[in-house]
Parts: structure tokens; sequence; C-alpha cells
């Protein structure tokens, strides 16, 4: 996770010195004709791919097909065993818990964005109005299940060992003075659910595939996303094997612009922002802090 990290912060930090070089790379057409495949899980997040493609065909010759998945499996699946080339929909302790039960080889290529992780209602208007032995619907996969119930926390809802670090369970809740009651299911069914639940924790992609935004939440686990640990960043990801592809690198600093964080802004309603700018770059140059976030994320997921 350090050599990610470094890498990472190269990848930003060398980006000018990149877009300065592009210029020969271009008139040669190095890439001209290049095809990669990028797995994505939201209809948004197609959305700010289609853009990305658009403009890798017309600056680079690259031709870019999105695979558009269903859940939260299948994407690192088919990474792995080469069916695509990239896939952009994961934060790090994702792809690291992944890789630890799966025995993967992933990689980090690239930081996408961050994105806060919403609290949602029909009933209640807000968090404080959480009512005692309510149902609250939680993703139930480790990763987001985790943020899920820091975020809790952070509301005052529950205490949470903090022995647990950055992938808790509902085994780990130490305080629960409400007697919430979690229902954990899968990710992309939660939204669905909302109708049968007090209230639910839903990932920003699946709020705004159901036409909920951040503006709808009763609460945000945090109003300034990149003070979030580098673990809950969003990552391009690749396998280990191709990590070092001046194609797939390259494809990254197409991502990695203005405009598609103009792009991604206007897709997810003003909910993801870019994680590889200068606030990005600094919190994840600090590799100390970030190695320790992620040896406790690989001894969560053992």
């Amino acid at each position: 996770m350090k050599k990610f990290l470094k890498s990472l912060g190269v990848l930003s930090l060398a980006g000018s010195v990149l877009v300065g070089a592009t210029s020969a790379v271009q008139a040669q057409g190095e890439f001209e004709g290049e095809r990669v495949t990028v797995g994505v899980v939201s209809e948004a997040e197609e959305q700010v791919w289609e853009f990305v493609s658009e403009q890798a065909l017309e600056q680079e010759g690259i031709e870019l097909e999105l695979v558009l998945f269903t859940d939260y499996v299948q994407p690192n699946v088919a990474l792995q065993d080469g069916s695509t080339d990239l896939n952009a929909f994961q934060h790090v302790a994702f792809l690291n818990e992944w890789n630890e039960a799966n025995d993967g080889n992933l990689e980090a290529l690239g930081f996408s964005y961050v994105t806060p992780l919403g609290v949602y209602s029909e009933s209640i208007t807000s968090i404080e109005e959480i009512p005692e032995d309510a149902v609250i619907a939680i993703p139930n996969d480790p990763t987001n299940g985790g943020r899920a119930l820091l975020g809790l926390e952070l509301a005052g809802l529950i205490e949470v060992d903090d022995e647990a670090g950055i992938l808790p369970t509902v085994a780990d809740v130490t305080d629960n003075p409400l007697n919430i009651q979690f229902e954990e299911l899968e990710a992309a069914q939660i939204a669905q659910a909302l109708p049968d639940v007090d209230a639910a924790v839903i990932n920003n992609t699946f709020a705004l595939d159901a036409g909920l935004s951040v503006e709808d939440a009763i609460f945000l686990d945090a109003e300034n996303p990149a003070d979030l640990p580098d673990d809950y960043k969003n990552i391009i990801a690749v396998n280990g094997d191709n990590a070092d592809s001046e194609l797939f690198a390259k494809v990254v600093e197409l991502y990695q612009t203005d405009e598609v964080a103009e792009k991604l802004a206007e897709a997810s309603n003003g909910g993801d922002v870019p994680a590889w700018t200068e606030e990005g770059e600094e919190e994840g140059s600090d590799s100390s802090e970030s190695e320790e976030t992620t040896e406790e994320s690989e001894e969560s997921a053992e």
C-alpha cells in the first residue's frame, strides 16, 4: 500500500509534466487505435466515463469500452480474470479487502473521487429524530458496512470499538442506546428497501440511481470529503500484471482533469468531489498515516 500511495502521488504531481510531454506522443499517435475496457457500477459513473471516452478518442485515438455491472463483486472478478482492463467503482479499503478475500492482485492506478456516505429516510427529517428500536439498513459488505457504522457513530447514534479499525461489524458496536436494529443488505438493494425501514445508509451512486441526492440525506459522514482517509477515496483499479502500462496510465491522466471534475459534479448532483486535487495529493502523500490505516484494513479483512 505504501508503494501505491507513493505512485498515486507521483502520478498526480507529475500530471503537468505528462501533459507537457504528450504533444510529441500525440503527433506520433502512440495510442491510436488502442482499445481499453472499463468496468463501472452505476449510471452516474457510466455517464462520467462516457465523457472520458469521448475525450480519449478525440485526444489520443483511444477507444474506451464501458462495461456496466450491477453489483460490487463482478467488476473485480472481471478485472482479475482479464475480461476488463480497468474498473472504477471502489475505494481503497474495498480493494484491499477484496484482494485479501480472493487472493487477488488488483492495484490502484490513480484516485478518482470521494463521496460522502448518506443516511436517508422517507419518514424522518433529522438524524436526531431516529426513534428507539429503529431499523436502519446498512451495506452487507465489510468496507461499506464498516463505513456505515462509523458514520452512525459520528452521528452520535452508536459507539463502535476503536480496535475494529475502519472495518467494524455490527458485533463491534459497544453502545447502542436506542437499540437500533441493523438490517444488512446488498448495497445495490438498499435504496429499494428504504420504504420498509426507518432509515438507510446508501452509497451515493445507488442513491443517485434511485433518484436521491446528497441534499435528501438526513446525515452525511463527510461534509468535506477530502478530509476522509485515503481508504475511502475511490480509485481506478488495474490488474497488478498491467500496473506499469503506459496506455492505462494515459487513461487515468485523461480522467484526472478539470473537465471531468465538472462532469462528476453534474452526474452526482454535487455529491462527488475529485480526489486528485491538490488537497487530495497532500493527503495521499502522507504515507505513514495512510499505511497505518491500510494495515488496519488488511487486519480487519482477515
